[in-house]
């Protein structure tokens, strides 16, 4: 099981760093982050600690029951043919049905199974989390990339807008404009910075380091040219939906020992009576101590415990059975969603590619424009307003396509 886990976090990985391969060959940044969060995260250690305590409870049931001794003084010593006795020692131990204690060990061990798979679901949303937060640091950097770029462009039009205005083709208002926008970029910019600080703790937190520590960004991400085979039917062997499977076998395991238990109990045991000699008499048995074997048997009869149990499990195995149903539902219309988004997201990214092209052939065009005198600053307003909403919403539409990937691979991945 764990062998098995940890080639599907190897192929995962891999399948985020055959994107970025594809991008500018170098897929080091996420995969390192993923690395470095399974070996720190504390909700992971968390859920192998709480394993580990599963795993040791086979050793705490493979046990019998506690011997019974016993030491007991006559203090009037009663008179017996063979002599007085002084005092008494017994023992006693009481044993299970037959393969009760084997029965004990199985149970546990269905439990220890349920929870490892804890620690598989705790892993692949990690994964998830991490990779998540790398994308919207990327939107980010991105993001300030483009407003940086365009309060750049928009200092160019106002260095033409002054000279226009020096030789009275233009108005000292759209001078004023072109810095109102400026200025509306730069506030735009400021919170961007400071969002970037606050995911950025986020995904230092999640590999359990220092907040402040600088996250290694890849430099361009575009989608790829065709999106990978998605097998919807491996969502059937989730582990989120496997976890309700061992449960359902811990149930079982828990009615075999309940039957188990509900059989009698032997108890074997040993009466040591020690007898004091009779005086001046002389026979045989004179002083002989008296060892006496004795068999116990517990006998269940007037308790209904066992088949409320019985009653119990049953009716645990159909409420199982109906979470599992309903968490199968939930994560296919998760799956769905997220397959329906990503394909939203590559249409409006060839959308937004095809606007941005025209707009920087519009752009071209006012330029132009400004060598004949002619050139309308509100055009170059609205041309630029245009320009950066298009680029916004193509960085969004990338980040968006990887983040629905994720949730995808979190789904379908094995």
């Amino acid at each position: 099981m764990k062998a098995q886990y940890t080639f599907s976090i190897i192929k995962y990985t891999l399948i985020i760093g055959s994107y970025f391969f594809f991008l500018n060959g170098n897929s080091q940044g996420l995969e390192s982050l993923v690395e470095i969060a399974i070996n720190n995260n504390p909700e992971i250690q968390k859920f192998e600690l709480q394993y580990s305590i599963a795993n040791e409870k086979v050793n705490e049931v493979n046990t019998l029951p506690n011997t019974e001794f016993g030491v007991g003084y006559f203090v009037s010593e009663p008179e017996t043919r063979t002599g007085a006795q002084s005092f008494r020692v017994s023992a006693k131990q009481m044993m299970p049905w037959f393969n009760t204690i084997t029965a004990r060990e199985n149970y546990v061990s269905s439990l220890a199974d349920a929870k490892y798979e804890d620690i598989v679901i705790a892993k692949r949303q990690l994964l998830t989390s991490v990779s998540q937060s790398y994308y919207k640091l990327y939107a980010n950097t991105a993001r300030q990339k483009v407003l940086l770029e365009n309060i750049e462009l928009l200092e160019t039009y106002e260095t033409l807008a002054l000279t226009s205005v020096e030789v009275g083709k233009a108005s000292a208002v759209d001078v004023l404009r072109l810095q109102i926008r400026q200025n509306e970029l730069q506030q735009v910019l400021d919170v961007l910075k400071q969002q970037f600080l606050t995911e950025q703790t986020t995904i230092n937190k999640l590999l359990n380091r220092d907040k402040n520590l600088e996250v290694s960004m890849i430099s361009e991400l575009i989608l790829p040219s065709k999106d990978f085979e998605i097998d919807t039917q491996n969502l059937n062997l989730h582990p989120e939906l496997l976890k309700y499977d061992k449960l359902y076998k811990s149930v079982e395991q828990s009615e075999i020992l309940n039957q188990k238990e509900s059989n009698p109990m032997i108890g074997f045991g040993l009466d040591y009576i020690a007898v004091s000699e009779r005086p001046e008499m002389n026979f045989s048995d004179n002083g002989k101590d008296i060892i006496m074997p004795m068999v116990s048997v517990t006998i269940p009869i007037f308790n209904k415990s066992y088949s409320s149990k019985t009653k119990q499990n049953k009716l645990q195995q159909q409420e199982l059975l109906a979470q599992k149903q309903e968490r199968q539902n939930t994560l296919e219309t998760i799956l769905d969603k997220a397959i329906n988004d990503r394909i939203t997201a590559r249409i409006v990214y060839t959308t937004q590619t095809k606007n941005l092209k025209q707009a920087k052939d519009a752009e071209e065009i006012l330029i132009k424009s400004y060598e004949t005198g002619t050139i309308d600053f509100n055009d170059v307003l609205d041309i630029q307003e245009l320009q950066l909403k298009f680029q916004i919403d193509q960085i969004e539409s990338v980040k968006r396509y990887y983040v629905q990937t994720t949730i995808i691979n979190y789904l379908t991945q094995q």
